[in-house]
C-alpha cells in the first residue's frame, strides 16, 4: 500500500508532558498543591523527560524514524509569563528548538495551547473568562511574528471538548469544576479563541493554521442494538465533532485528528468489544479511524492524523496496532479522503497528565534508572522503515 507522494510522516509531543520543570503554569501548581482527599494527578511532572534541555536529541530520534515533520506545543506560560509580558529568552529558546527541527529537514507543526494555561490567565478565571478569546489572540499573533518563518503549520488548541470535558465536566483536571454550563461557556470561548487566532496569525502573514480535534467514533452494537442506540450514537457524535467544527466555517486551513477510539453502545451502555485493548483499558478499533475520515471528507478541508497511539509498556501490541490503523489510513485516502499526514503519538515515553508516567505511549522508552536515557523500542524501527519506504505491506 503505497502512500501519496509527499505524505507527511512524523511523531508528536507537547511541552508540558516532556519539557521538564514546566512551572509558572495550572497544571505545574496542581501537581505540586495535592491534597490528601484528591486521587489525580498520580505523580507530578518534575523534569518529565528534560526535552526543554534535549530537544536535538529528541529531533535525532526523529530523523533516524525517518520522520519528515515533527509536532511540538510552545507553553503560553513560557512565552506570556505575565499578561502582555513577553519573555525574550524563551522566545530565543524555541527559535532555538525549531531551528534544530528545521536543520535536520523536519517541517514543523506548532500547537499553541495543549492544555495547559499561564497562571496570570488561570487567575483571570482562565477559559471562562468572555475576555480569554483575546488573551489567546494576543499571544497567537505574538507567535506568528516571532516563530512564523520556522514553521510550517500553526495548530492553535489542542481537543477542546477534551479539555472541556476534563477541566470543567468531570472535574477530574485542574480547575476540578463539574459544571456544565461551565464547561459550555469554556467550549465557547475555546471557539472563539481558535477564530480570532486564525484571523490574528493570518494577520501576520499567510501562514497555514489549523485546529487539532479528538474525535470518538460511537457505534450501535451490531446485533443487539436499538433504535435509541442509533440515535444516541449520532447524538453522541455531533456532540463530539459537528457542534464544534461546524461553527468553525472557513476560518481552518487544515484539520488536526487525533483518534484513539471507538465507544459502542448497546441498551444506553457502553458494551465494547474489548478483543485489543490498550494498558488503560482503550478498545482499539482501527475501522472507527477509517469511518471517522470518511465522514469528515464532507467538511472539505485537508486531515492530517495529529496523533494515535496505544499505551503498551510492553511493545507487543503496537506494531500491529500501527500497521492496523496505517491501513484505514490508506483505505480512507482510497476513498478520496484529503488525508496528507499521520503523526503517532508519541515519540518518547511522557508525562501522561493526571495519570503520571506509567502509561508508555513512545515509540522510544524514557530510562528513569538511566539519567533518563532514550531507548528505542522494536516498534521504533517497524515505523522508522514505513516512514522511510511511505508504504505498508497489507499483510503483516
Amino acid at each position: 500500500m503505497n502512500f501519496p507522494k509527499g505524505f507527511i510522516w512524523g511523531t508528536a509531543i507537547s511541552a508540558h508532558q516532556t519539557e521538564g520543570n514546566d512551572t509558572n503554569c495550572d497544571w505545574w501548581e496542581w501537581e505540586k498543591d495535592k491534597p490528601d482527599d484528591r486521587q489525580f494527578p498520580l505523580e507530578p511532572s518534575g523534569v518529565a523527560c528534560d526535552s526543554y534541555n534535549r530537544y536535538s536529541e529528541d529531533f535525532d530520534l526523529c530523523k533516524e524514524l525517518n520522520n519528515n515533520a515533527v509536532r511540538i506545543s510552545l507553553p503560553w506560560n513560557r512565552i506570556e509569563p505575565g499578561e502582555g509580558r513577553f519573555n525574550r529568552s524563551e522566545i530565543e529558546h524555541y527559535r532555538k528548538v525549531l531551528q534544530a527541527a528545521k536543520d535536520r529537514g523536519l517541517k514543523t507543526f506548532v500547537t499553541l495551547h495543549h492544555f495547559t494555561n499561564p497562571l496570570w490567565f488561570a487567575g483571570k478565571g482562565g477559559w471562562t473568562n468572555f475576555k480569554s478569546p483575546q488573551y489567546f489572540k494576543n499571544y497567537a499573533k505574538k507567535c506568528a511574528k516571532e516563530f512564523g518563518g520556522l514553521v510550517d503549520a500553526f495548530l492553535t488548541i489542542n481537543e477542546p471538548q477534551v479539555y472541556a470535558l476534563m477541566s470543567y465536566t468531570n472535574g477530574m483536571w485542574p480547575p476540578n469544576k463539574r459544571n456544565y454550563f461551565l464547561s459550555l461557556i469554556v467550549q465557547i470561548n475555546l471557539l472563539r479563541a481558535h477564530i480570532d487566532a486564525y484571523k490574528a496569525i493570518k494577520s501576520v502573514g499567510n501562514f497555514t493554521v489549523g485546529l487539532v480535534k479528538n474525535i470518538v467514533w460511537f457505534e450501535p452494537h451490531p446485533t443487539e442494538a436499538t433504535f435509541l442506540d442509533k440515535a444516541i450514537c449520532k447524538f453522541l457524535y455531533f456532540l463530539n465533532c459537528d457542534l464544534f467544527l461546524k461553527p468553525i466555517g472557513k476560518n481552518i486551513d487544515l484539520l488536526g485528528l487525533n483518534y484513539y477510539f471507538t465507544t459502542r453502545i448497546s441498551h444506553g451502555r457502553v458494551k465494547n468489544l474489548d478483543d485489543v485493548i490498550s494498558d488503560l483499558g482503550w478498545w482499539i478499533n482501527p475501522m472507527g479511524l477509517e469511518k471517522i475520515l470518511l465522514d469528515l471528507k464532507r467538511f472539505k478541508f485537508p486531515i492530517y492524523i495529529t496523533e494515535n497511539g496505544i499505551a503498551d509498556a510492553k511493545d507487543i501490541r503496537r506494531k500491529k496496532f500501527i500497521h492496523d490503523m496505517l491501513v484505514s489510513c490508506y483505505k480512507a485516502i482510497a476513498k478520496g479522503v484529503d488525508l496528507r499526514g499521520y503523526f503517532h503519538w508519541t515519540l518518547i515515553d511522557n508525562y501522561e497528565w493526571h495519570q503520571g508516567f506509567w502509561p508508555k505511549f513512545g515509540l522510544v522508552e524514557i530510562d528513569k534508572k538511566n539519567g533518563l536515557a532514550r531507548i528505542p523500542r522494536k516498534s521504533f524501527y517497524y515505523y522508522a522503515n514505513i516512514c522511510k519506504d511511505n508504504k505498508i505491506e497489507l499483510q503483516e
